[in-house]
């Protein structure tokens, strides 16, 4: 049953769902923006330069969030042989991608005012640079190789290799140490920010989370046209 699936049925789905998307993403964007920029306090060292958290730091987190699901996807493929699963984690790609670059550019920015430098080599930005380069090799082989089963199989090694980097983003500042400061919302412990900066941080990845989400939907829509396209009705 998960190997199969009509077209026809999920892109009257899908292709409707967008609009929405969009709908509920600026409101939540709206919301989010207003607490970032003018309800959140500064900071009482980094001043103002701190909003660009809500940008940065989001956009981490779905960057990172996305290449985990796309690996699990990847795995799925590999050892159940599904078929609905590529088509899922390379829709994802494009989105992982454009978060990763903002996290890259605004770390850049941020770190400006606060470290001195746009870049440095630290263990965190350095990592997150090669989560970049695994989402672009990963989004290359797809382009590449034409043969599906092949396509399948090399993206899906990647994405499994890539994978090992994301908990060395994750502890590369526990582990080492770095510019980056130690994590500051934890799932396991107690959160060290404040309330006034987590509710907007928190509501920015909702927001991101949903953008994600509408990328995600234009790029299926469009791979579920081509199936259409071939004259497909099951994958």
């Amino acid at each position: 049953m998960l190997n199969y699936f009509e077209p026809n049925k999920i892109f009257s789905i899908t292709s409707k769902a967008p609009k929405y998307v969009f709908f509920i993403f600026i409101l939540v964007l709206s919301i989010g923006l207003v607490e970032a920029l003018v309800l959140s306090p500064e900071d009482y060292i980094q001043s103002h330069s701190v909003r660009i958290m809500y940008v940065h730091v989001p956009s981490a987190w779905i960057s990172l969030g996305i290449f985990s699901i796309i690996a699990i996807l990847s795995f799925g493929i590999l050892v159940f042989k599904n078929k609905n699963f590529p088509l899922i984690a390379k829709s994802l790609a494009p989105s992982g991608l454009v978060f990763n670059i903002i996290a890259l550019v605004t770390g850049s920015i941020w770190g400006k005012p606060t470290w001195g430098t746009w870049w440095a080599w630290d263990a965190r930005i350095t990592s997150m640079l090669i989560l970049a380069l695994f989402y672009i090799i990963y989004i290359l082989a797809w382009r590449i190789y034409e043969e599906k089963n092949q396509a399948n199989k090399i993206t899906s090694i990647i994405a499994i290799l890539g994978l090992i980097n994301v908990p060395i983003i994750k502890f590369s500042v526990d582990w080492w140490s770095t510019l980056h400061q130690t994590s500051s919302v934890k799932l396991l412990s107690e959160t060290s920010i404040h309330t006034s900066m987590l509710v907007p941080l928190v509501i920015m990845t909702a927001a991101f989370a949903l953008f994600s989400l509408l990328i995600f939907l234009m790029k299926y829509n469009t791979e579920l046209i081509k199936i259409k396209n071939k004259g497909l009705d099951r994958l």
